[in-house]
């Protein structure tokens, strides 16, 4: 296995992602620090520098992903996978109630705690970006409306 992802598939990731973050949907050009190449299972848990294994993350939500694939619910304290963007539906996981990510599921709990959708600053974030129109933006409502089809 091999880290090295090249410029083809960062491409595809990108376009296949529409430049939005695949967990918190924040489109790249409206977060300062832009978005990565994330793989979904982290090489050292055996996932594959290949496109079914890779999605489009902020730093933020990559940057609080990790190597991780999963941590335990709040209330059962039972371990639960992440949200997965190459096998899951987001809206089966997660609805937006103005600029709060709300989870559907337990995959939807954990990952949007974890992944800090909800953190103040984030969510601040998102409240002026949807004063000028920008969240969710019309690349990442799009998706939503087509997911949900």
């Amino acid at each position: 296995m091999t880290r090295y992802v090249s410029a083809d598939l960062r491409r595809l990731v990108e376009s296949r992602a529409s430049r939005i973050c695949e967990y918190c949907l924040i489109h790249e050009s409206d977060t300062f620090l832009g978005c990565q190449v994330d793989h979904v299972i982290a090489e050292k848990h055996g996932g594959a520098t290949a496109a079914e294994n890779l999605c489009y993350a902020c730093t933020f939500c990559n940057r609080s992903k990790g190597s991780d694939i999963g941590s335990l619910t709040t209330g059962t304290r039972e371990f639960t996978r992440f949200y997965n963007p190459r096998a899951d539906r987001w809206t089966d996981h997660f609805s937006l109630n103005g600029v709060i990510i709300e989870p559907r599921t337990t995959v939807g709990e954990v990952t949007a705690r974890i992944l800090g959708f909800n953190d103040a600053t984030r969510v601040l974030e998102r409240e002026a970006l949807q004063t000028i129109g920008r969240f969710p933006s019309p690349e990442a409502s799009s998706q939503l409306q087509f997911r949900e089809l």
